[in-house]
């Protein structure tokens, strides 16, 4: 996995740990690519805003499509990618990826959200920095 002191790790930190706003799954994950890449914070943050709490309806979580916009937004789009993206995240859950699942599974208190869900945007980040780097794409 990817090193934990990456800047795009500390960038999505900085983003789920900021206290005076909630920033999303998919913001906490695709934020720090698109900046990086030369998105505004203004734009990167508009793209991802319906994304977060599995796309605002339980649906697939926002660190999995956060995670895809990243790859997609650096030429990692082949279906074949976005299934081993899709697989790896699997694993890790049980083979669940709405958020509704996932929070019903792995969350048993309104208390272990929060950790659960950066657990999840933390994930996605190491994920999609291996699979750049294994496709020899720079960031």
């Amino acid at each position: 996995m990817a090193q934990v002191d990456s800047e795009m790790m500390k960038r999505s930190q900085e983003l789920r740990n900021d206290p005076m706003v909630h920033y999303n799954c998919a913001q906490g994950v695709f934020i720090p690519f698109a900046e990086k890449k030369g998105l505004t914070f203004d734009q990167a943050n508009a793209i991802t805003a319906n994304f977060g709490g599995g796309m605002r309806v339980g649906s697939t979580c926002g660190a999995i499509t956060g995670g895809l916009m990243a790859l997609g937004f650096y030429g990692v789009d082949d279906p074949r990618d976005a299934a081993d993206f899709i697989r790896r995240m699997k694993e890790k859950h049980g083979d669940r990826i709405n958020c509704r699942d996932l929070l019903r599974e792995e969350v048993h208190s309104q208390a272990e959200k929060k950790p659960h869900c950066d657990n999840m945007v933390y994930e996605a980040v190491e994920i999609v920095e291996d699979m750049l780097k294994e496709r020899h794409v720079e960031v």
